[in-house]
């Protein structure tokens, strides 16, 4: 802004009793064109603070800001704003708006505006002889002079003043008046103060754009949408291949997923499947689906999981059937799976330890017993066929039969386990 000499001047130009044109020539006087706008952005400051100006002072600063510019159109005064709504401020003195709007009328030839000192217009000031016009009159009166700026948006408009009152200090009070209270303030330190470290650019509201919410992903995205996934990359084996034979047995599948199929119907699937084994990747079945095929149509699951021997996505779905609910089909379906191809190790080992669980964890007395028989016959299929090697789970096998010892099965388990030590 301005250096503290010119700040001085300023405030000295303000300050003088005299005539408020004679104050306003002894601005263009000192302040040279290149300094009128920053001076004029000062006086904009002391302005916006009202406890920096006296009341005389204020009609000093706004016959400034008015006049200085007066030689150019009045559309082109970058400060008609600030006055026009000086004018408008219902809260501001009836005499300083009274002031204001004698300035801005086009016909101002009234000397007692021009000639009279700003502390002879206040003292006579009369309300009765100057009637305020209404805010929609002074808004009809001067709305072509205050041409909108496309260039300011909403956001520029609605900016904080970067001059912010004192707390300390009582609206209207001076430095004489603080004396008697044991405060001491010096207003021309706080101007000038003010003038050099300030600036006309305010705090504009922050322009908030939050992250648009991200729709849950779909199964028939593009894979590099999971960030999770390590991309690996799939080989589509149902592409450029003809599908269409393959109709009866995707709605045969679909019906599969729902409900028990009747005889015809499982061997119509099964058919099929022996006639073209390709079929099994066109029949609409996907590992999390599994585990409905497996619950209502354990024969046809396990035709379909022995086609998917050889496809890169057996081992997911060897993970959907570890990881589901043991039952009497789903341990048909893996006791099936053992017997006919080698499994991996650790598939076999960790649905053993599921099923151990399950038992371990469900509340009714009935169906864990009824579990647990399962689990026992089951074991012992595994251990007897040379499926499994019990040296590597005899411990947790070991304390599941000790746990349920009171079942028949379990203590069979139990007395074949010591067999084989």
């Amino acid at each position: 802004m301005l250096s503290p000499a010119d700040a001085a001047a300023l405030l000295h130009i303000l300050s003088e009793d005299r005539s408020t044109e004679s104050a306003c020539t002894a601005f263009i006087s000192h302040f040279k064109r290149p300094l009128v706008f920053k001076a004029c952005c000062a006086i904009v400051l002391l302005l916006e603070d009202k406890q920096m100006l006296r009341a005389p002072q204020r009609l000093i600063a706004f016959y400034i800001l008015n006049e200085v510019y007066r030689t150019d159109q009045q559309s082109s005064n970058p400060f008609m704003s600030i006055l026009v709504e000086a004018a408008l401020d219902e809260s501001a003195d009836k005499a300083e708006r009274s002031f204001i709007v004698q300035l801005l009328l086009p016909s101002n030839t009234n000397k007692e505006v021009h000639k009279r000192s700003a502390n002879e217009f206040i003292a006579n000031y009369d309300p009765s002889a100057h009637t305020l016009m209404s805010r929609e009159l002074l808004l009809r009166q001067f709305a072509d002079k205050l041409p909108e700026d496309p260039n300011i948006s909403s956001f520029k408009k609605a900016e904080i003043s970067a001059a912010i009152p004192d707390p300390d200090i009582p609206m209207g009070y001076e430095s004489g008046d603080l004396a008697g209270l044991g405060q001491s303030w010096d207003q021309e330190a706080s101007a000038i103060g003010l003038i050099e470290n300030c600036s006309m650019k305010g705090f504009e509201p922050p322009w908030v754009r939050p992250f648009p919410p991200r729709l849950p992903t779909q199964e028939g995205e593009a894979i590099w949408l999971m960030p999770d996934n390590s991309h690996e990359l799939l080989w589509d084996h149902g592409m450029c291949a003809d599908i269409s034979k393959g109709a009866a047995v995707r709605e045969l599948i679909a019906k599969a997923l729902k409900g028990p199929l009747s005889p015809a119907q499982q061997q119509q699937v099964l058919t099929e499947l022996e006639a073209d084994p390709k079929l099994v990747y066109h029949c609409g079945l996907t590992p999390r689906r599994l585990p409905e095929l497996v619950e209502h149509n354990p024969v046809v699951a396990i035709e379909i999981l022995l086609k998917l021997m050889n496809s890169v996505q057996i081992s997911d779905y060897f993970k959907v059937l570890v990881n589901m609910d043991m039952s009497l089909h789903s341990m048909e379906v893996v006791n099936r799976l053992t017997t006919t191809v080698e499994l991996p190790t650790e598939f076999v080992h960790m649905y053993i330890s599921n099923c151990i669980s399950s038992c371990e964890n469900i509340k009714d007395k009935y169906m864990q017993n009824r579990l647990v028989r399962l689990v026992c016959v089951f074991l012992q299929s595994l251990i007897r066929n040379k499926i499994i090697n019990v040296q590597d789970l005899f411990i947790e096998v070991q304390a599941f039969c000790i746990e349920f010892s009171r079942i028949r099965e379990a203590a069979s388990l139990f007395r074949l386990l010591k067999t084989m030590e």
